[in-house]
């Protein structure tokens, strides 16, 4: 038996009390007169008898009342769970620090009362226990620690943006298994358990020889207006002309009786505001504008005014205008008009048309060199694109159809261990989109469940060997390249399998075109525009091609400065700016030889959606042997068993109290009617 306040165990001294109180009474007579000798006689021997035998009842009845009462406060519990006293086991506690965590139940957060449940747990162990604690944020130790520290970790635990998915702590458990040579582990799991972060069914593998306790703090109900996403229309921010940013905003719960308001703000001033009305899906998509004077570093935030949850009301985006990015488009024949029609849409880009017998010895002036419409691509061309790609620069290749593949195989084999095979006449749709590709994921906010892939009616056969880095971007069902991409150096050469006409397809009207063509001009110079989320692993891509030990890119803001991880990737570096912050806000990338660049830093958006796996459905869902699930109050009381106590006791002496009580009250009140008797 252990006790939840073994403290109030020493107010077990009140039971001297009664006892003193008990023997004072003994010394104490009372004369009794009487008119006759004899009958006091009797009546001294008899009350004497009785007395003694009504004292020791109430003095046992008092104590055992004192001793119920101090027990109920104490909280005695059962110790059924034994594995939790066995010192080969490794004792892992969890606890959800993420921003969903900071709803309040009552006056408090639900991260505070998991963190009082907590310590309640790690107060009652077993004396010299040891606790590996884990949160969002990395480990406060990755050894197991004392129950003081621990206690001092947890105290000093606060919330994070940054969340983690259940998966993640059950291979983190199973890996600090391996490194302390444990051969089993309790977790104790204390988590709202939102749906999005926590799996719906249980990895009996990631459960292996874990004693898996669920320990649920929710709200009842959990309301929320968020930002779920916001993007500008055009790929680039035009100074001195209207850029407009689309909102999606998005609902949970019970929608407020007032439309909430929608304010844009621009380098910390306020530029217009919207109200948004939400659709039947509980979605709100809004358009705002402004315009920038000049062509700096812009901090945009957009904040709705949510009363219930703050966490998710601000999403950041920073952009710049452009300088101008160069597009050279090499013609063998005649223009295109989709590619120019493409970049003339937007003042963003410089666009110059050439023939390609015409076509310049460097291209450094160029972000991004397209070759149209080629039936041949020549040595001397070949070797001039490749010192492009060897600076960092884009090259793009929309063939024509041709049966001399010899022509084109020539220049193709000096940018990379590329060629032409054959061709395929068969029209066929695309079939697969790599959406991890770099012209792919940080480019669109989201992509259409029922988009329409492109379709062709002949393509090439294209091979590349293994130092030409094929990546493909649209392919088709039996795995050949419509759209690959190659770095065989710092730059990205990408090849289209077929022309871009209306005999050859409906590529150049799909809904990739445009946006693929945008990408690649900006891929040579870095991104303009940033958004990143917490959580998302996306890198920031800087023009940066000789960093080193002592120009490394540094995070600055908020009084910070950090080196963030960065590796290089073609004619720049990746910094992973997420992996070393979890707060929202503006940073500032920094490097020695470069111009700063400002970055939007948000919080995961999977935490703003608040619904919840009840605990009837956890305890459906997750069963087995090695699962527990186990019941919080509000105050970080445990309600029901959880391996560390078993039926509550405190009721049991309460109500053993009580009894006493009324038994000692009968005791006196016939001891009182006897006296009445007697006095009669």
């Amino acid at each position: 038996m252990s006790f939840l306040y073994p403290l109030f165990l020493v107010a077990g001294l009140s039971l001297a009390i009664p006892v003193i109180i008990h023997l004072f009474n003994l010394r104490r007579y009372k004369t009794v007169l009487f008119p006759h000798t004899r009958f006091l006689k009797d009546i001294q021997l008899n009350s004497r008898k009785q007395s003694q035998i009504r004292y020791k009842w109430l003095l046992a009845l008092r104590l055992l009342f004192l001793a119920s009462l101090i027990l109920a406060f104490a909280q005695p519990f059962l110790n059924k769970n034994t594995a939790v006293e066995k010192t080969d086991r490794l004792q892992v506690i969890y606890i959800d620090n993420s921003n969903s965590m900071a709803l309040k139940k009552g006056a408090r957060s639900l991260l505070d009362i998991a963190k009082e449940a907590a310590q309640r747990q790690i107060r009652n162990a077993r004396p010299g226990s040891k606790f590996l604690l884990l949160s969002n944020d990395k480990p406060a130790s990755y050894q197991p620690m004392q129950a003081d520290k621990t206690l001092m970790a947890i105290r000093d635990m606060s919330g994070t943006s940054a969340s983690m998915p259940s998966a993640k702590i059950l291979t983190s458990v199973q890996s600090l298994m391996q490194s302390e040579s444990q051969s089993a582990a309790d977790l104790y799991y204390y988590s709202d358990f939102q749906q999005t972060a926590f799996s719906a069914t249980p990895d009996q593998s990631l459960l292996r020889n874990i004693q898996f306790h669920g320990i649920p703090v929710q709200v009842d109900a959990a309301q929320n207006i968020y930002i779920d996403t916001a993007y500008l229309l055009s790929p680039v921010l035009l100074a001195g002309q209207n850029n407009q940013i689309v909102v999606r905003t998005k609902a949970i719960g019970t929608l407020p009786k007032e439309s909430p308001i929608l304010q844009l703000t621009v380098n910390g001033q306020v530029k217009s505001a919207a109200s948004l009305g939400f659709d039947e899906q509980k979605e709100s998509i809004d358009t705002v504008s402004f315009q920038p004077n000049d062509a700096s570093w812009q901090k945009i935030a957009l904040t709705i005014n949510d009363a219930s949850v703050r966490f998710d009301d601000t999403f950041r985006i920073t952009a710049r205008s452009a300088p101008g990015l160069s597009v050279l488009v090499l013609n063998e024949s005649q223009v295109n008009p989709y590619i120019q029609a493409a970049f003339r849409a937007y003042n963003g880009f410089r666009l110059t048309q050439s023939d390609i017998s015409a076509a310049p010895t460097d291209f450094k002036d160029y972000n991004l060199v397209i070759l149209n419409g080629i039936t041949r691509l020549d040595a001397g061309l070949a070797k001039n694109l490749s010192a492009a790609l060897q600076k960092g620069q884009s090259i793009c290749i929309f063939p024509a159809k041709t049966g001399n593949f010899d022509a084109l195989n020539e220049g193709l084999q000096i940018l990379g261990d590329i060629r032409i095979a054959g061709v395929d006449t068969a029209t066929q749709t695309v079939a697969g989109l790599q959406q991890g590709n770099d012209l792919v994921k940080d480019l669109f906010e989201r992509i259409p469940e029922n988009v329409q892939l492109p379709v062709a009616n002949w393509h090439y056969i294209v091979h590349a060997g293994l130092n030409a880095n094929q990546q493909s971007v649209l392919s088709f069902r039996n795995g050949d390249p419509f759209l690959a991409g190659y770095h065989p150096y710092k730059g990205a050469l990408y090849i289209c399998a077929s022309a871009i006409d209306q005999v050859s397809g409906n590529f150049q009207g799909s809904y990739f075109f445009v946006p693929f063509l945008y990408q690649m001009a900006a891929q040579s110079k870095g991104s303009d525009i940033y958004a990143i989320s917490v959580g998302a692993q996306q890198p920031a891509w800087l023009p940066l091609n000789n960093a080193d030990e002592r120009n490394m890119v540094h995070i600055q803001g908020d009084g910070l400065d950090l080196i963030p991880p960065q590796r290089p990737n073609g004619a720049g570096l990746d910094v992973f700016v997420d992996q070393v912050l979890s707060q929202p806000g503006f940073y500032k990338l920094v490097a020695q030889g470069t111009d700063p660049v400002w970055i939007a830093l948000n919080g995961d958006r999977e935490e703003s959606n608040l619904e919840v796996w009840t605990l009837a459905a956890l305890k459906n869902q997750w069963k087995g042997d090695n699962i527990k699930w186990q019941e919080v109050g509000d105050t970080g009381s445990f309600t029901a068993d959880n391996g560390w106590r078993s039926f509550p006791l405190w009721k049991v002496c309460v109500i053993l109290a009580l009894f006493v009580l009324v038994a000692e009250t009968l005791v006196l009140a016939g001891s009182f009617r006897k006296s009445d008797i007697a006095a009669q």
